[in-house]
């Protein structure tokens, strides 16, 4: 039988081992300056001027951009119901409320269409998701934003290389979020960044991320608010480096391994594909949808049986309103209907870059085997 093939694995290579134990010997492992040259790193691949931040999650991330931004009690954001929960959480825990906007069958981005009905005299930010690396339409998003006088705080998780007509996602917009957890496209083990153009809200990211601190010239400390604990260590920052040096080649993989889905997928009515996107698509995952009951089996058995065949699946993601928490609130799946079906359908293929073009076609044959 060939080897297990997982849904994603990390590319860490031996010269990045090597730098990890370098920064171990120095002593110096905790924030210092292996941060400060992964936020310079950053900053020069973003470019635009941009003001780049890391934090120990995009989590972290997301949670400290909409304080930054005057989101709190009583507010609203709209956001995609279909994303990881992390994206309504973190709206939920700064005292506002999420207001679930439906997404689009093959983009899984959000409708833009149905944004604007969305918006009431509460909302007070957007926070679309670039869904597996897809961006979504920048143009309406930043329009109707203007328009409403709101707050975009774009969730970029998966979109870290990816860019919008030939820009990187990042380089302009408001505040912008990444995710270097091990299955993005490029890792800190665990990891951030937020992308700013104002330099004083990233001075206030700083702050948020390390207790509220500032610091005066002579180095001494006060406290302007109650801050978090979620500053990155300089053996993340090292990881994170040389990922970075990597990750134009990542995702230049990505996309042919992408391609090589489409051409083996194209026409198999068993599936349906999501949208391809142009070379500006970062391909973080590759979901297919599956009408598990018109095929006879749950999706926990269809998993199962290509685990036994030596293939991982993951499954990104049941819808947010679906969720327990969501559910308790009030909020109903079925009020975002095409979330919901993504949610119950979605199964995310293999795709990470030391992947061989026979790996795709051994999917495909397995996907053949066990559909009809």
């Amino acid at each position: 039988m060939s080897a297990f093939l997982p849904f994603t694995r990390p590319s860490i290579d031996e010269a990045s081992i090597a730098a990890v134990a370098d920064v171990f010997r120095s002593g110096q492992i905790a924030s210092g300056p292996k941060v400060q040259a992964f936020e310079a790193a950053l900053a020069a691949y973003i470019g635009s001027g941009r003001h780049l931040r890391v934090m120990t999650s995009a989590t972290a991330g997301l949670e400290m951009a909409l304080e930054v931004a005057g989101v709190g009690e009583g507010d609203e954001v709209i956001v995609p119901a279909m994303s990881f929960a992390a994206s309504a959480n973190v709206i939920a825990r700064v005292g506002a409320k999420p207001v679930f906007v439906d997404i689009d069958l093959y983009t899984r981005n959000l409708n833009m269409d149905l944004v604007r009905p969305a918006i009431t005299s509460r909302t007070r930010a957007i926070m679309p998701v670039h869904f597996a690396g897809l961006p979504v339409d920048m143009d309406a998003l930043y329009d109707i934003a203007s328009q409403h006088g709101l707050r975009v705080v774009e969730d970029a998780a998966h979109a870290i290389g990816s860019r919008y007509q030939g820009k990187l996602i990042g380089s302009f917009g408001d505040l912008v979020v990444f995710s270097f957890h091990p299955n993005k496209n490029m890792t800190s083990i665990e990891g951030g960044a937020i992308a700013a153009a104002d330099p004083r809200e990233a001075q206030l990211f700083e702050q948020y991320r390390f207790h509220g601190i500032q610091r005066n010239p002579e180095g001494e400390i006060d406290v302007m608010f109650p801050g978090a604990k979620s500053n990155l260590t300089d053996v993340a920052a090292q990881v994170g480096l040389d990922q970075l040096r990597r990750l134009d080649g990542f995702n230049a993989r990505r996309l042919e391994l992408a391609g090589r889905y489409f051409e083996a997928l194209e026409g198999f009515s068993s599936v349906v594909l999501p949208a391809r996107g142009d070379a500006g698509h970062s391909w973080h995952m590759f979901q297919v949808l599956i009408d598990f009951p018109k095929q006879g089996m749950t999706r926990p058995e269809f998993q199962k049986r290509l685990a036994e065949r030596g293939i991982g699946i993951g499954v990104h993601y049941p819808s947010i309103p679906s969720l327990r928490y969501y559910r308790d609130q009030g909020y109903d799946p079925q009020a975002t209907p095409v979330a919901a079906r993504v949610g119950r359908e979605t199964v995310t293929l293999p795709l990470f870059p030391a992947m061989t073009d026979d790996d795709v076609l051994r999917v495909y044959r397995e996907l053949r085997d066990l559909l009809h």
